[in-house]
């Protein structure tokens, strides 16, 4: 009886190790996750930022050269 006992909480503290374990290792992976999307956004924004500038320059020079002299 007691070599049962001991068994089991041998498994249950097995189960509790592993179970935790692989909790851990999915909110890791769901932390990677999170910031690889938030890099993927910054660097879109950067993008944009810079298409947009490209467009006022070129607004820019085509307003000074339009313009009498």
């Amino acid at each position: 009886m007691r070599k049962s006992i001991s068994l089991f909480a041998i498994f249950m503290t097995m189960a509790l190790t592993l179970s935790m374990t692989s909790c851990r290792e999915t909110n890791e992976d769901k932390a990677e996750d999170a910031i690889e999307e938030v890099e993927d956004a910054a660097e879109d924004v950067g993008d944009g930022i810079e298409d947009a500038a490209e467009d006022v320059e070129e607004e820019v020079e085509d307003a000074t050269d339009d313009s009498p002299q």
